[in-house]
Formats: structure tokens, sequence, C-alpha cells
């Protein structure tokens, strides 16, 4: 067997939706700089304030 179960990959919260999402492969170079779980989530992302 190889990898890790998916029980076991680490996971966020979104921070749009508030769900819990788990780690991927295509993240794994950035996984510490990703904070939504999904390109719909990553463009409602709340405005910065100035």
């Amino acid at each position: 067997m190889r990898g890790v179960k998916k029980q076991f990959l680490p996971e966020k919260i979104c921070l749009v939706c508030g769900h819990p999402f788990a780690w991927r492969k295509k993240w794994e170079r950035n996984w510490g700089d990703v904070k939504y779980c999904s390109d719909r989530c990553r463009n409602r992302k709340p405005a910065k304030d100035a």
C-alpha cells in the first residue's frame, strides 16, 4: 500500500464558507498558503480593509 489514508490527511477550515477541506496533491508545494476550499470561495473572499 502506498500513500496516506484520507482520514489522516491534514485539514484546514475555509475562510469564506467555514467548511473543512483536506490536503490535495496539487497543493503540495504551497499548503501553507492555501486558505480557500475552492475557486468559488477564493473569488468570494472578503475585501481587505484599507
